[in-house]
């Protein structure tokens, strides 16, 4: 199993109890998508989904960005991933199985899901691409 970030984020960072309570709502906010949603693995605080467009052999940029929440379920499947969507109401959350296929470009992390759709979630911070990229690749 997997530590939970909270506890770790909130223990090495400093102001540590604001972050822990941050993370509190952001779960809480979570479990209203899918109560069953135990716990937050990692955070990338600023990406933007794109999409690849087969018919114009292009990326093309969604309405959906934000925060991206990686997270561990008491169901199956045991993890997913949702970008909670500064734009609207409209969140982009998908399962981590091992039907997804990531790869790295930074600052792109790309995944192919179960549909075959082609999605690319570009990250502001390169550091967070890298680390979630890994956490991903664990997960599936």
């Amino acid at each position: 199993a997997l530590p939970i970030y909270m506890a770790a984020v909130a223990g090495a960072a400093s102001g540590g109890l604001m972050l822990e309570k941050g993370l509190d709502i952001s779960l809480a906010a979570l479990r209203r998508h899918d109560p069953y949603i135990r716990g937050i693995l990692d955070v990338a605080s600023q990406v933007a989904l794109y999409t690849f467009s087969h018919a114009a052999n292009e990326w093309e940029k969604t309405d959906v960005e934000g925060t991206l929440f990686v997270y561990t379920r008491s169901a199956s499947p045991k993890h997913g991933f949702t970008i909670m969507n500064r734009l609207s109401m409209d969140n982009r959350t998908e399962p981590i199985t091992k039907e997804l296929d990531f790869q790295l470009q930074d600052p792109f992390l790309l995944y192919k899901n179960a549909r075959f759709s082609i999605y690319g979630i570009w990250f502001y911070d390169k550091e967070e691409c890298q680390r979630i990229a890994e956490l991903m690749k664990n997960l599936t």
